[in-house]
């Protein structure tokens, strides 16, 4: 889900109209105080605003939604962005990306679908890093309880692999995929 923040609808409808056959849900909002509001109530994969807007400056709203939804990627959509503020914006909001008015529809439509594709690689990599410490604990536990048997089960792990260098990296993958699907078992996500 996309959220748009610009406070001029005019814009807004623009933006929307140019993204109508892109595979995002909009929601537009027209100052940072309704985009906090819509932050709070649903879950905002991105959020591009306008850096001027009256009451909440974009980079104030970005640095705050960095610190609240620290996993929503975050964008700004200036016409005239002073030096300053467009630094304030990358170094304390994070952005993403910068953009600038005028955006045309393709140029959105692409900073989208690159946001998109680095948030779902993001959470990938920290779903991996999750995965690989928890993994990392059970074998500092097995090497606890069962020293002997991890050597053991090592050297023969490295054994099979001088004895099989074919099988190493992609071709190792594709041989297990294809016998998890032999047996009977899909790997997940296929």
């Amino acid at each position: 889900m996309v959220l748009l923040v610009d406070d001029e609808t005019r814009i807004l409808d623009a933006l929307r109209r140019s993204l109508i056959d892109e595979p995002f849900e909009i929601l537009t909002a027209n100052n940072a105080e309704t985009a906090l509001q819509i932050l709070a109530s649903q879950k905002i994969d991105i959020v591009v605003s306008d850096e001027r807007m009256p009451g909440m400056a974009g980079s104030e709203f970005l640095t705050i939604v960095c610190r609240d939804y620290p996993d929503t990627v975050r964008m700004m959509l200036t016409g005239h962005a002073s030096l300053d503020a467009s630094i304030r914006a990358i170094n304390d909001a994070e952005i993403y990306r910068l953009l600038l008015k005028p955006c045309g529809g393709f140029e959105l439509a692409l900073a989208l679908r690159e946001a998109s594709e680095y948030k779902d690689l993001r959470t990938a990599a920290f779903r991996l890093l999750k995965l690989a410490r928890g993994q990392a604990r059970i074998l500092e536990e097995l090497e606890r309880s069962a020293p002997e048997q991890v050597k053991a089960a090592r050297t023969a792990a490295a054994e099979l692999s001088k004895d099989t260098p074919a099988l190493a990296g992609p071709a190792l993958a594709a041989r297990i995929r294809m016998d998890l699907v032999k047996f009977g078992s899909r790997p997940s996500g296929d």
